[in-house]
């Protein structure tokens, strides 16, 4: 049966969101060497692990693990809608935020509250400038635009990847867009994938899952009935791991030579 669709990932998959974390951090923690001399990276691992360890610590920590959102975007979501779990991260975010940097600082020797609350809010305004997309991304999707129907599964707090999604200008691209904040699901959960497989009418033996993420995007797509296939930018050794992709990449600039042969296999 022919391929006629394809579900994308958005973070580390479309967009930077690794790295352009780890540069907002960066660029943040220079302040405090600027006032206190305190090393950028040496301040950035730890406001990491203060911010890990108070985020299993939260409330919510089953709800953000089932919908899919980390630590360190728990540092500059808004946490907009009106799920309850959603109000209850809102409310709680400003003092996560505050405590997070408080603690990394006090582990170099600063006591400075205010300092800290500064802190957290140039980190807000510096992840908000880094919407970074893969060198890769506007041309693929660009050309199989043209003869699929494109997806857009990602898991997260609805308003985050709303910025990131508007902020790379990816809309244009994609037929459905479902976040898991705004469903209540998130991958691996295999309804999230269909529901995007009802919004396009489409069969999950004419679909494909491409994501970074062996858990969450190869494993949950398989789970509903989809091909996965894993974008390993980074060359990573998978043979220790029980999941077993459809289809391997190193970048989307491959996709259209292995469409075909994925397309023929099922004709088998």
């Amino acid at each position: 049966m022919a391929i006629r669709n394809i579900f994308f990932d958005l973070d580390d998959t479309l967009v930077k969101e690794s790295a352009s974390a780890d540069a907002a951090f960066l660029a943040t923690c220079e302040r405090a060497h600027e006032k206190h001399g305190i090393g950028p990276e040496a301040l950035h691992q730890a406001v990491r692990h203060h911010a890990g360890q108070l985020w299993r610590a939260s409330p919510t920590i089953t709800y953000c693990r089932a919908i899919g959102i980390s630590s360190w975007e728990g540092l500059w979501a808004r946490f907009l809608g009106s799920d309850p779990n959603l109000k209850r991260l809102r409310a709680w975010a400003p003092t996560y935020r505050r405590e997070s940097w408080f603690r990394a600082l006090a582990d170099h020797g600063v006591s400075d509250l205010s300092f800290a609350e500064q802190l957290s809010g140039i980190f807000l305004v510096e992840r908000r400038e880094r919407h970074v997309l893969f060198c890769d991304t506007e041309d693929s999707l660009t050309n199989l635009r043209k003869d699929y129907q494109l997806a857009l599964v990602t898991n997260g707090a609805p308003d985050l990847q709303r910025e990131k999604i508007q902020g790379a200008n990816l809309t244009q691209f994609f037929d459905t867009i479902l976040i898991s904040g705004e469903v209540g699901i998130g991958k691996p959960d295999c309804r999230i994938f269909e529901l995007a497989l009802d919004a396009l009418g489409a069969l999950p033996s004419e679909t494909v899952m491409i994501g970074d993420s062996l858990t969450r995007d190869i494993l949950g797509a398989q789970r509903a009935g989809l091909e996965g296939i894993w974008l390993n930018r980074s060359g990573s050794d998978d043979s220790v791991n029980p999941i077993v992709p459809d289809g391997q990449i190193t970048s989307l600039s491959e996709i259209n030579e292995l469409l075909p042969i994925l397309a023929e296999a099922k004709r088998i």
